[in-house]
């Protein structure tokens, strides 16, 4: 049998994931924030490189890597925005 104390006991200890504390991010969102930013670290470093090639400041090759870098950033934010959207909507799918 359950006593009230078991079960006081067991419902302190799931509180924290029914209602995180309000005061502090999670830290999947910190990550997603410094992944935002890693991706416009990566998107600056682009249109530098850019800018360079196109003044001649800036070798081929590194421009070629740079392009290339930024092409793998962009396919992997675009795979998680289709991931977000998919599980969204699946979300809308459920009956209430």
């Amino acid at each position: 049998m359950v006593s009230s104390l078991n079960a006081a006991s067991a419902y302190s200890m799931a509180r924290p994931a029914i209602a995180p504390d309000q005061g502090s991010p999670s830290a999947t969102v910190q990550r997603i924030g410094s992944a935002a930013e890693e991706f416009a670290q990566q998107m600056q470093q682009f249109d530098a490189a850019a800018t360079g090639a196109m003044t001649g400041g800036t070798g081929t090759h590194h421009l070629v890597q740079t392009i290339a870098e930024a092409q793998l950033a962009m396919e992997t934010v675009v795979t998680i925005r289709n991931k977000v959207v998919e599980a969204y909507q699946e979300i809308l799918r459920m009956p209430v």
